[in-house]
């Protein structure tokens, strides 16, 4: 239905209509195919089998799709129930409250200590609400500057494996990646060794990539998967047991496979959990705040009805 895609499709057709293979035509557009689709094809092309590569592939784009559809999803609902609490509780502060403030310190009596925070909590929004906007925009600018940093990304990302929950989240994710992209290559016929640097560059986290890297040497020099994947030190326990079950009985694609099933399983299976805890925290949060504002408004208008 795009044009873009139809203009891409039909290059590809001519490229190959002038004798070029069909990895060799992929490749003439690595920004649409990554190295997992043009190794894949090139391993079914040589191999005989580029039906059946074909297909493996549009399962795994499948899987993916499914697998981050899942999460994206799960995320909406808080997401926007944290967008419209900022929304609301920054109209009271800025539109609503300060009317109010306003006849209560024209009382001239003495506040609660939770009104007298609530007054300047309002006075610094009306006046700097632009300043504070602009402070946040410029620190997600500079944070994604730093992370764009190769030294500051790989710190960073080493530090989200000792987090309690994002480390959780994150061996997980980059397990299944991994797992996946191995077991999809390794069933088509690439082998071991350049299976492993692909798939290690299919890993979001740097840290890990540089571990999988050293595990890739280590196995061209011999050693097997299981061990050289327990020297990286973060992949689960689980994994490594059925990576090194796969190689004894010769099914190393299809342990693969499940492996990276059961970690994307975790993944949304955790996940689901975070969101559901924290749509009732945020209601709890979202409730606390206007509470405190409500009495904070209340309770000196109640002192004043009493005076009078």
């Amino acid at each position: 239905e795009k044009q873009h895609v139809r203009s891409l499709v039909m290059a590809i057709r001519s490229k190959v209509l002038e004798g070029f293979t069909l990895a060799a035509s992929l490749g003439e557009y690595p920004g649409s195919f990554n190295a997992l689709y043009r190794s894949t094809v090139s391993a079914g092309e040589q191999s005989g089998y580029l039906d059946n590569v074909l297909e493996n592939l549009a399962d795994y784009q499948e899987r993916q799709f499914s697998a981050t559809r899942n999460v994206e999803m799960a995320l909406v609902y808080p997401v926007v129930l944290l967008g419209l609490a900022f929304f609301i509780v920054g109209a009271l502060m800025i539109y609503v409250v300060p009317e109010m403030v306003t006849v209560i310190v024209d009382t001239g009596q003495q506040l609660p200590w939770f009104t007298v925070v609530l007054i300047q909590m309002t006075e610094i929004l009306s006046a700097y609400w632009w300043l504070i906007i602009a402070g946040f925009a410029a620190l997600v600018i500079v944070t994604r500057w730093l992370l764009s940093q190769p030294d500051v990304r790989l710190k960073w990302d080493r530090v989200k494996f000792d987090l309690p929950l994002v480390g959780r989240i994150s061996r997980s994710a980059n397990s299944s990646r991994f797992a996946n992209t191995l077991s999809i290559l390794t069933r088509s016929g690439v082998p071991l060794v350049d299976a492993m640097l692909i798939a290690s560059d299919v890993v979001a986290n740097s840290w890990l990539q540089r571990g999988l890297k050293k595990a890739t040497q280590s196995v061209s020099e011999g050693r097997s998967l299981k061990a050289s994947l327990t020297d990286v030190g973060q992949f689960p326990p689980m994994m490594l047991h059925m990576i090194a079950a796969g190689e004894q009985s010769g099914q190393l694609d299809t342990m693969l496979g499940r492996v990276a099933e059961f970690q994307q399983n975790e993944v949304e299976r955790v996940v689901a959990t975070v969101v559901k805890l924290f749509e009732p925290l945020m209601l709890l949060v979202m409730g606390g705040v206007v509470l405190f504002i409500v009495m904070a408004i209340l309770l000196p208008l109640l002192s004043m009805n009493q005076l009078v």
